[in-house]
């Protein structure tokens, strides 16, 4: 398997749009392409195989979604998180950025605040500001190299009266934390003082290194009458995001129909035969490969780490516990944020998400996307030390 992870798969002309999307984003089509959040690996063969046998069925209408799918998603939860999910709590969606939407509308009114905790994913910024509401932020803070949950300020933004939702990235892209339970209880002690339902993106779940913390479901520390829903999907874990269905766990009756609600209203209801078959697929026969992916990753993030250390010492990394995305810090370059994009796509041949994308606080980073064979970032390091050289010496 390991040589599905090495093998260079070629993505130009598939409609890609981290690869051919490039010319638009970066003024350039021949970047080494850094950046969205997908791998350059294969699916699991099962995934490709459910496809398959679907497709030789040539009507592809309308479909419903079958119990068994709901099933995947109880077993897998279950088996892989000890977390113990009840079907009626299930709500299919059409993605994890379209529900971050739905719960903006569903529980804050018009001008309402909406918590979100920067540098993070920008669809949590967009998501508030396109629906109306307000963006409360509560920064993270980074100590000693590592970033970690602001409370105080957290409670004082709850504290607000306009305050209605809080939306939690766990584990946190960019920045690669696994919040610890410690953490995740003291985000619910505050959301419970102060009313807030919390929206938990637990996309990146099943992405933890085998050599840090495990993933703590937020869920499973929560109490019957706390405010929470749970976005989760196996579109990252098995490098699937382009089939475009996720899941809600709601366990609130109310709060599960006033997102129904939402979704049923700009008719988002519908849903993709090969979106089914491929997210069944995953779940259920998709655990050897994830165990597989993750060792590899695990091997990217060292050898990225280390050389770092060893030859870009003006850059710095904040190792991840989750996710396959590393967060460059390069303010030591002495570049502003439009300066220091310039310099990795023209000067290293680089593309890579600017960190100010995600906030002011992501100003002077840099994300990068390690799912990808070694091979690829051993070019693109070796070419962004070239490109450093004259800038540092």
């Amino acid at each position: 398997m390991r040589d599905s992870f090495d093998r260079l798969l070629p993505r130009e002309n598939t409609c890609s749009v981290k690869f051919d999307a490039r010319k638009a984003v970066f003024g350039r089509e021949d970047v080494i392409p850094l950046w969205v959040a997908d791998m350059d690996f294969p699916a699991p063969e099962e995934v490709t195989r459910a496809l398959e046998q679907r497709a030789r069925h040539p009507v592809y209408g309308y479909t419903l979604f079958p119990e068994s799918l709901y099933a995947s998603i109880v077993e897998w939860f279950k088996s892989r998180h000890d977390w113990s999910i009840e079907r009626e709590w299930l709500l299919m969606a059409p993605g994890v950025v379209p529900s971050l939407h739905a719960a903006a509308l569903a529980f804050a009114g018009e001008g309402e605040g909406v918590i979100i905790q920067p540098p993070v994913y920008p669809p949590f910024f967009s998501s508030i500001q396109k629906t109306g509401r307000t963006v409360i932020e509560n920064p993270l803070e980074l100590v000693d190299g590592r970033y970690q949950m602001n409370l105080e300020h957290l409670e004082a933004c709850a504290a607000r009266d306009d305050a209605r939702v809080l939306l939690l990235c766990s584990p946190h892209n960019p920045v690669g934390r696994v919040w610890t339970e410690n953490e995740l209880r003291a985000v619910l002690s505050i959301a419970r003082r102060y009313n807030l339902l919390v929206l938990a993106d637990e996309i990146h779940c099943d992405l933890t290194y085998p050599d840090k913390p495990a993933h703590q479901v937020l869920a499973r520390l929560a109490g019957e009458d706390d405010a929470l829903v749970t976005a989760v999907a196996p579109s990252k874990t098995f490098n699937m995001p382009g089939l475009g269905l996720s899941a809600l766990v709601v366990p609130n009756a109310v709060h599960r129909k006033a997102l129904k609600e939402v979704f049923e209203a700009m008719h988002m209801n519908q849903c993709n035969p090969f979106s089914i078959a491929g997210f069944e697929a995953g779940y259920r026969h998709g655990g050897q490969w994830l165990d597989q992916l993750m060792a590899y990753l695990k091997g990217n993030r060292d050898y990225v780490m280390d050389y770092i250390q060893q030859h870009l010492p003006a850059v710095r990394v904040t190792e991840p516990e989750g996710t396959y995305l590393l967060w460059l810090d390069c303010r030591a370059l002495g570049m502003d944020d439009a300066e220091l994009k310039r310099f990795f796509v023209h000067q290293a041949g680089i593309g890579m998400n600017p960190g100010i994308t995600f906030g002011e606080a992501g100003s002077g980073f840099m994300r990068m996307n390690i799912g990808c064979p070694r091979k690829t970032l051993e070019t693109a390091l070796e070419q962004i030390r070239v490109a450093i050289v004259p800038v540092t010496d």
